[in-house]
């Protein structure tokens, strides 16, 4: 594995990283925690996918037994040293997780929970070996679809922060601006009533798309509504832990933000944005 380079981030804290556990990323936490303190940032989330009980999407998250390796992995990190390792997960709402993920989501004592659409009527849009699929739908239907998921998930309250908000832009399926604007307001009013976060998530920048999530438009819109902002970097693996925060924190001030959240025990305070690196 390489090791994570010796650069210095804006010291925000990064909210969305993925370890081996979910089977899709290399890494453990301590490694994470580590390429966290290299970096200078004074806080991770450890944020592998919730485990599903029914069988949803098991290569791509935690087993049962996973995340019980999980819960030890991170307990030796919880050692109030910095940088802060923090107990996260992100949570996939789809059809039918209201019979098991509410309950289990209080169960845990998570500091930061992402919620987060990765499927549509049981297409995995974002899934690389399913990319063809994009050629037998109408894309705009699909964003239709995608934000209406968004604001059931938004409309539960059993989230702090929208990962990736426009994570169907990530093999290039746009859609022009004003478009995008309408299709997208109701989705970001029910996140703003729900309180909800949503991060700039620099993957994106490692996609085909080549951007940021969420757009620089989608980002205005959320500040307009007041809601809240927060920073991940998707990592799946140890060295892109804080990958391209400068950028994400110019994007942020670009959008008329002067404040970030940060997450304790799924409590919110918000703190002013640091200067650039």
């Amino acid at each position: 594995m390489n090791a994570p380079a010796k650069t210095v981030c804006p010291p925000l804290p990064d909210y969305h990283t993925h370890t081996r556990l979910c089977h899709h990323a290399r890494g453990t936490p301590a490694e994470y925690r580590a390429a966290a303190a290299l970096r200078g940032l004074p806080a991770l989330a450890i944020t592998d996918h919730a485990p599903n009980p029914v069988g949803y999407d098991p290569e791509n998250r935690m087993g049962m037994a996973d995340f019980r390796a999980y819960q030890e992995m991170l307990r030796p990190l919880r050692d109030n040293l910095a940088p802060a390792a923090l107990y996260g997960v992100e949570a996939d709402y789809h059809e039918g997780c209201e019979a098991y993920l509410p309950a289990w989501l209080r169960s845990q004592p998570f500091d930061i929970v992402l919620g987060s659409v990765h499927q549509i009527r049981n297409w995995d849009f974002d899934d690389p070996d399913q990319l063809g699929d994009w050629a037998r739908v109408e894309v705009e239907a699909v964003w239709r679809k995608y934000f209406e998921l968004v604001a059931r998930m938004a409309d539960t309250g059993w989230f702090d922060v929208a990962g990736h908000l426009d994570l169907p832009k990530k093999f290039g399926h746009r859609l022009r601006d004003d478009v995008l604007r309408e299709i997208a307001a109701p989705a970001l009013d029910a996140l703003a009533r729900a309180g909800m976060a949503v991060e700039i998530n620099t993957s994106g920048l490692r996609k085909l798309v080549a951007e940021m999530y969420p757009s620089p438009l989608l980002l205005e819109m959320a500040r307009e509504r007041g809601i809240a902002l927060s920073f991940g970097s998707d990592a799946h693996r140890p060295e892109d832990v804080g990958a391209d925060f400068d950028k994400a924190l110019a994007l942020a001030s670009a959008a008329g933000y002067t404040e970030h959240a940060v997450y304790r025990a799924r409590r919110r305070t918000l703190m002013p944005l640091p200067d650039a690196v």
